[in-house]
């Protein structure tokens, strides 16, 4: 009976596996059903003169415009110096969150001293510190890296000192009884019980590195999508500001998808969290 009953239950495991892969490829393919969807009755409105071209270009025009920059490499120059800011902002702000976020997490004496000075600081629009930030790095890639940085440091921190927070005191009191070190007790207790929590600042962070690199890029500069917005605004390029913000956007789902597949990689130990379950 036991040597029926195990193959049964291994086809009933492996049949809600299965099932569970179809459905969330067919969740997959419906999120990008509505944006196909929207893309299709633009196209047919600018087709059939529902839309002015000046104003809002046909989907075809704006990928021909994208093909003949690329073709002559003017995009990925653009492309490239945009996420090099990003990338470099997103490095250092995120090192300086997460610091700054571990120590006010565990320290009542760090909270006292630090977190109203940063929540003041978070508080500041971006646009109210351009004059400053051209003040202090004038227009070189200083002030851009700067802006991105600013923008990165609050969700991560915030989200550190929450995910540090709802660490278990108990495991933290078996790690001072079992003598175990510093490093040790980052390395296997508080990474791994504030990870969901980090990672949820990472996913904001990302959006507001973009958000922070579209007012960077308004600064005196020669390269970057923001520039290649701003000088297609001057002659009236409609077409190329389209194509900008459709890299934007694009830009954003992919860091949004690397964020997820960084949940599923650190955190498939989490049940909320495992693979196929989101």
């Amino acid at each position: 009976m036991a040597e029926i009953s195990s193959p049964l239950q291994d086809f009933s495991a492996d049949s809600r596996s299965g099932f569970a892969i179809r459905k969330a490829t067919l969740y997959s393919v419906l999120s990008w059903l509505a944006p196909l969807l929207l893309l299709c009755l633009w196209e047919a409105a600018s087709q059939l003169g529902l839309i002015a071209s000046q104003v809002m270009p046909a989907p075809s025009r704006v990928a021909e415009t994208g093909w003949q920059l690329a073709i002559t490499g003017e995009l990925f120059v653009h492309l490239g110096a945009s996420l090099l800011r990003a990338t470099a902002g997103f490095a250092i702000g995120g090192s300086i969150g997460f610091a700054l976020g571990v120590a006010v997490g565990f320290s009542p004496l760090a909270h006292a001293l630090l977190d109203r000075s940063i929540q003041m600081i978070r508080a500041i629009p971006f646009l109210a510190m351009l004059p400053l930030v051209i003040v202090w790095f004038g227009v070189d890639e200083g002030g851009k890296i700067f802006l991105v940085s600013l923008a990165v440091l609050f969700p991560i921190y915030i989200n550190t000192v929450l995910g540090v927070r709802q660490i278990d005191p108990k495991l933290m009191e078996l790690a001072k009884v079992t003598g175990m070190n510093w490093p040790a007790i980052v390395r296997r207790i508080i990474l791994p019980g504030a990870m969901p929590s980090i990672l949820t600042g990472v996913r904001y962070a990302l959006a507001h590195a973009w958000l922070a690199l579209v007012i960077a890029e308004t600064l005196a500069t020669t390269k970057g999508i923001g520039f290649l917005a701003m000088d297609a605004r001057e002659f009236l390029q409609t077409d190329v500001i389209l194509l900008t913000i459709i890299i934007y956007s694009v830009i954003g789902v992919g860091a949004d998808a690397l964020a997820r597949l960084l949940e599923t990689r650190l955190l498939g130990w989490h049940p909320n969290f495992a693979k196929g379950a989101r």
